[in-house]
């Protein structure tokens, strides 16, 4: 499987593709794509454990002769070795965590950027807030009150899912293409009036450090 890539070229496009659906709806739209949403710090220390943990049942039990004092260096060590490992891994960040703790993190900051981003506070209540984090592959869709009032709930809902669904594999084309079948719904039932102006910036919020 390929890893995903977002980068600027991927940021220019989303902004393209949110030009394109805000010209034909009153909605507006902000895309952001994270890294990560939670503070991993504890798997980084629990796979440090159980590396260095694997190191002190080497050096008690292998048949070689060592020096006492190496056995406590050599353990902070393989300590700092894997909590630097896991660190830099997505993979070793998921499998030492929860299902339930990546998608409240994903969840809460979602919730957060909604608010402080200001898509809360459109004059008509017509901010969507498309929300993907990378390392614990999932996307959150929250919409204000004027969209959910204009959408009908069964096409929404099947619009949420399948974007739900482009956020397990991150790629770049599926997500576009997700997100362009919800500004299809999006113009089919808050077409543009002329008197909602942009309130919002187009080009996506990308925090990938």
């Amino acid at each position: 499987m390929s890893r995903p890539r977002f980068d600027q070229s991927s940021c220019d496009q989303l902004a393209d593709c949110v030009r394109e659906i805000e010209a034909q709806t009153d909605a507006e739209i902000v895309i952001a794509v994270r890294a990560r949403s939670g503070d991993y710090r504890h798997a980084d220390y629990l796979f440090g454990f159980i590396l260095s943990f694997a190191g002190l049942l080497f050096l008690l039990f292998a048949p070689f002769d060592f020096q006492h004092y190496w056995v406590a260096i050599d353990v902070l060590l393989l300590f700092a070795l894997g909590a630097f490992l896991c660190s830099r891994s997505n993979a070793l960040r998921r499998l030492l965590t929860t299902e339930d703790y990546r998608a409240d993190s994903v969840r809460t900051g979602a919730a957060a950027m909604f608010y402080e981003a200001g898509i809360a506070n459109t004059d008509a209540e017509m901010g969507v807030l498309i929300y993907l984090s990378l390392l614990e592959r999932r996307l959150e869709l929250i919409a204000d009150r004027g969209v959910l009032k204009a959408a009908p709930p069964l096409e929404w809902n099947e619009r949420v899912y399948e974007l739900h669904r482009a956020g397990r594999i991150p790629q770049l084309d599926t997500l576009r293409q997700r997100i362009q079948e919800l500004g299809a719904l999006l113009a089919e039932h808050l077409p543009p009036t002329g008197e909602n102006p942009n309130e919002l910036p187009d080009m996506p919020r990308f925090d990938l450090k």
